[in-house]
């Protein structure tokens, strides 16, 4: 999230020998290793990937429009958008009051204040999001003391409260209680995936126990930092000016190394939108310390080596991404993906927003598919909580836009259903897989201090 106001065929064999007459290929076994292949890719992407040969017979062909060829996609494998500030406008704008129909006309019909409502969500083919239950940093951001996250805490409870009210005044819309696992079954069911994510330990209070807490309703990702160190790791950015942070930790600090141990003990997706280039490394397994045991998501961020925003991903770490089977869920604030280097006391790159556009938003989705493979890269548009949108991405009704133009670009039908939705499963499959053994294992708690 941007500072907030609260106003991604091998080549044929030629014959061994020069004298020999070329071979004609072997029909059958081509298909059989045509087949082989789709499998293989079934089984790394399960549930996702189980559309995706379905996808190819339907829309491989030339005949379909980009139009046409994103429409399935969409209407096959789930969207689910890295990260939404929806829970911030229902709190500015409507106290997290939702009696009558100042709310619920307005969400049903298209008009709500800001990026997203029920309306656009559904004309937008969107298959879910994460939703953001965000608490602002505490104003004393060096104060790591239980009191100072007092209320970090409530303001976390209140969040998760309304979004479970939104969730049960519109049932047959939304599936609040999902695992990696049932995705795919709530997505055939018509609904929208809808995890819960929270956006900074500070929101935990320093406590475990909150974290585990969170988790029973209905939280699958913790954001390890917002604009503000806290007592596990290093952040990005400092608040109060805006500007890059200087670091307090090196990374994560020792309690932060567990904290992540525990995240991955319980089957919460740890991500690393917000933190510093060293806490990427740490837990990604890229310096001293063996790192996060699963996979881990950047909820919303983008390329470095287009943008050079601290909040942005660098290629080594890019690298990392790949090696650990993670994913880079691109930011679609024009801050994120059109700067230009800066030499202003902040350490900010300055903004280019004339080029903010949908065209750059691919830019960001094909650099990392193009380096790392498009196992790796997904969205997190970060809607609701930016204060300007790239041109063709105003909001949420603009989803097959943007997979349009991934297609129109080269990306294949099957890369493309992994950006939207694929990856992100898979890596949620895998932490919930990673969680299971642990406690199989008898990995032990987290345990707080008193």
């Amino acid at each position: 999230m941007a500072a907030k106001s609260y106003s991604i065929l091998p080549t044929a064999e030629r014959a061994n020998h020069h004298h020999q007459r070329p071979r004609r290929p072997n029909l059958k076994k081509l298909a059989a290793g045509f087949s082989l292949a789709l499998a293989t890719v079934s089984l790394l992407y399960k549930p996702a990937i189980n559309h995706y040969e379905r996808i190819y017979r339907q829309y491989h062909s030339k005949t379909h429009s980009v139009e046409e060829r994103a429409h399935t996609i969409l209407s096959t494998t789930p969207l689910i958008d890295g990260h939404v500030d929806f829970p911030l406008v229902l709190r500015s704008y409507y106290g997290n009051h939702l009696d009558g129909e100042s709310f619920s006309a307005p969400f049903e019909n298209g008009t709500l204040m800001g990026h997203v409502d029920l309306a656009r969500l559904r004309a937008g083919r969107s298959g879910g999001a994460f939703w953001s239950v965000f608490a602002p940093c505490p104003e004393n951001g060096t104060d790591y003391s239980d009191a100072n996250y007092a209320d970090s805490l409530q303001f976390t409870l209140q969040e998760i409260d309304i979004m479970k009210r939104v969730f049960a005044a519109y049932p047959n819309d939304f599936a609040p209680d999902v695992d990696g696992s049932d995705a795919i079954t709530a997505f055939r069911a018509g609904k929208l995936v809808s995890p819960l994510g929270i956006e900074g330990l500070h929101q935990i209070a320093n406590l475990a126990g909150n974290l585990r807490m969170f988790r029973d309703l209905g939280v699958r990702y913790a954001t390890l930092t917002h604009n503000c160190h806290n007592k596990f790791a290093d952040a990005a950015l400092l608040e109060r000016p805006l500007r890059a942070a200087p670091p307090a930790w090196n990374g994560l600090s020792d309690d932060g190394r567990r904290l992540v141990h525990e995240m991955n003990r319980i089957g919460m997706i740890v991500d690393l939108a917000h933190v510093s280039e060293k806490t990427m490394v740490d837990v990604l397994g890229g310096g001293s310390w063996e790192g996060s045991k699963a996979p881990i998501i950047f909820s919303h961020s983008s390329a470095h080596s287009i943008c050079p925003h601290p909040r942005n991903v660098k290629d080594h770490v890019l690298q990392l991404v790949k090696k650990t089977n993670s994913v880079v869920m691109v930011n679609i604030a024009p801050q994120f993906i059109s700067c230009v280097e800066s030499d202003n006391e902040y350490g900010l790159p300055a903004d280019d927003p004339d080029n903010a556009t949908l065209g750059k938003v691919a830019d960001h989705i094909t650099y990392i598919g193009n380096l790392i493979g498009y196992d790796y890269v997904g969205i997190g548009t970060d809607f609701d909580g930016i204060g300007s949108v790239p041109t063709g991405l105003e909001d949420v009704s603009k989803y097959p836009d943007l997979i349009a133009e991934l297609l129109r670009r080269g990306v294949s039908d099957v890369d493309a259903a992994k950006v939207v939705g694929g990856n992100v499963i898979r890596v949620w499959k895998q932490v919930d897989a990673v969680s299971a053994e642990m406690k199989a294992n008898g990995a032990p708690i987290m345990e707080d201090k008193l």
